[in-house]
């Protein structure tokens, strides 16, 4: 159910252990400068630390670090539902801490453990393998070699966008669906931690605080027919596909108006109208059937020959699943069939209290995908922009029958693993540097800075959704419970829920069954 397996915890609180290769040599580098300060003063320095310099980062005395703690943002468990969310989370947020504006474009280069501060290069490309494109010494497409890296469209895309507008990476009507989807994600986490704490919600609540770039970067390119498939941090997703606020709220108080009328709950959401198939609680486990629905799509358009049957989907998974056996047979699948189907790992770094880089033999999971045959890429997933360009071209390579991509979005969540985690095995000074990275900060700087947007065009969003949140606390709580009757409903073969006798007849047909003296 879980991306990390809980025999594993005693590693968590035993006594440091000397590091082993690559990651002592990246200690001796931090701890060898005479005047090490954990955020550098160029601004792109500090939009860019691998994993692997975090994981060094834990055996520094916290006085060479000049970043204070973040502080995880109290729920207050009574009084008004008013959305009481701080954009900055906490002092870690403050936007003195954030540089004036994202990394380049399309920044992809893979980390390195070599150069934990190394700054990647605008001219990042698709690593991988694919017959089509191809990135040789030139930077020159080469279609005869089969090994080697894969050059970006969103490069060319970029390229073309700089001759009509060189400053600019979206317009002002895509940046304020970008922004609102961001802020609507948010907004409604912050509301669950807080009816969660007030007994409205029950069971486990993993909140998706920190990785909104994520999905907004490639939800909001896809169409109405394109499927999504989630994990069991499935809200936001739901959201950025287009389920109302109230149906997903409702959802979890567990009420008949939600949208799966209170029978899934925070880790089953689901919507056919929206072709949002599921939230699942088992790792892994919703890569098949976004497989599954990948090649409904490629036998429509090729064997029944719907020729508008250009569909996509999306696989949403976690750094934890990419050692199952799922993901790997998967991919495979997908690869040898071309499946219009794009792979996107949240990295955020953590499967419960294990850290990735303790729990894979390489950390770097986009290079599995040149192993299938299909590109691979890193993209910084705390920069909605640049998901947003990667996406692009990865949707776009599926729907044109170019097949599947695997990319590796680098995030991180602001929260405890659940609400019932306390979040106490991350290191502060970790927290703090993606606290600063605040992705939402980010597009509002962005917006301001590039005069796409004004402070009040921004506050107005910030207000609408109040109210959309607020709406659907109201709407969910006033909302009945789902009736007795329902229970057993999608459980057996009869849409009654009691199942078939042996007369082949349905027993909620038998009156003595529904009298309760029938023989089970």
């Amino acid at each position: 159910m879980f991306g990390g397996s809980p025999f594993l915890f005693h590693f968590i609180n035993s006594s440091r252990r000397s590091l082993p290769g690559d990651y002592s040599h990246a200690l001796s580098l931090v701890s060898s400068a005479p005047h090490f300060s954990f955020f550098p003063s160029p601004p792109s320095s500090l939009l860019y630390l691998s994993p692997s310099i975090f994981h060094s980062l834990l055996h520094l005395p916290f006085s060479l670090l000049s970043s204070s703690p973040a502080n995880t943002p109290h729920q207050k468990p009574k009084g008004s539902r008013k959305v009481e969310r701080d954009r900055t989370m906490s002092s870690a947020f403050s936007a003195g801490k954030f540089t004036t504006q994202p990394f380049p474009l399309n920044t992809t280069s893979p980390r390195s453990h070599d150069k934990p501060f190394n700054i990647p290069s605008a001219t990042s490309p698709f690593f991988g393998s694919s017959r089509k494109l191809r990135l040789n010494s030139s930077s020159k497409l080469n279609l005869h070699r089969r090994s080697g890296t894969v050059v970006a469209v969103s490069d060319v895309v970029k390229e073309k966008k700089s001759k009509f507008a060189p400053n600019l990476l979206i317009t002002k009507e895509e940046g304020l669906v970008l922004y609102e989807d961001m802020v609507l994600g948010r907004a409604f986490e912050d509301m669950c931690a807080q009816m969660y704490y007030r007994g409205k919600m029950f069971g486990f609540v993993h909140l998706y605080n920190g990785q909104e770039a994520v999905s907004t970067g490639f939800i909001k390119h896809l169409k109405k027919e394109d499927s999504v498939v989630s994990t069991y941090r499935d809200h936001v997703h739901a959201l950025s596909k287009g389920v109302p606020a109230r149906a997903v709220m409702s959802e979890l108080f567990g009420k008949t108006t939600g949208c799966c009328r209170g029978q899934g709950g925070s880790m089953h959401m689901f919507s056919s109208e929206h072709n949002l198939l599921g939230g699942f609680a088992f790792i892994g486990e919703g890569i098949p059937v976004a497989t599954g629905a990948a090649f409904t799509s490629k036998y429509k358009r090729e064997v029944l020959k719907e020729a508008d049957c250009d569909h996509v989907t999306l696989a949403f998974f976690g750094d934890g699943t990419c050692n199952n056996g799922q993901f790997f047979e998967c991919l495979n699948m997908a690869a040898l069939w071309k499946l219009p189907i794009v792979f996107v790992v949240e990295n955020n770094l953590w499967a419960i209290g294990m850290s990735h880089l303790r729990a894979t033999s390489d950390p770097q999971i986009y290079k599995k995908g040149p192993a299938f045959g299909m590109p691979g890429i890193h993209v910084d997933g705390m920069d909605v922009l640049k998901v947003r360009e990667v996406a692009k071209e990865a949707i776009g390579r599926a729907r044109r029958g170019e097949g599947p991509t695997l990319v590796e979005c680098e995030t991180y969540r602001f929260r405890g693993h659940s609400l019932a985690d306390p979040d106490e095995l991350r290191d502060p000074a970790e927290k703090a540097h993606y606290a600063a990275r605040d992705p939402i900060t980010a597009l509002k700087k962005y917006l301001i800075e590039n005069s796409l947007a004004s402070e009040a065009e921004l506050k107005a969003i910030d207000k609408k959704i109040d109210e959309v949140v607020e709406d659907s606390v109201e709407f969910a709580d006033e909302s009945p419970l789902p009736s007795r009757s329902q229970l057993l409903e999608n459980v057996f073969a009869d849409p009654k829920g009691f199942g078939i006798g042996p007369d082949g007849q349905y027993r909620c047909e038998d009156p003595k069954f529904t009298e309760g003296t029938a023989h089970v």
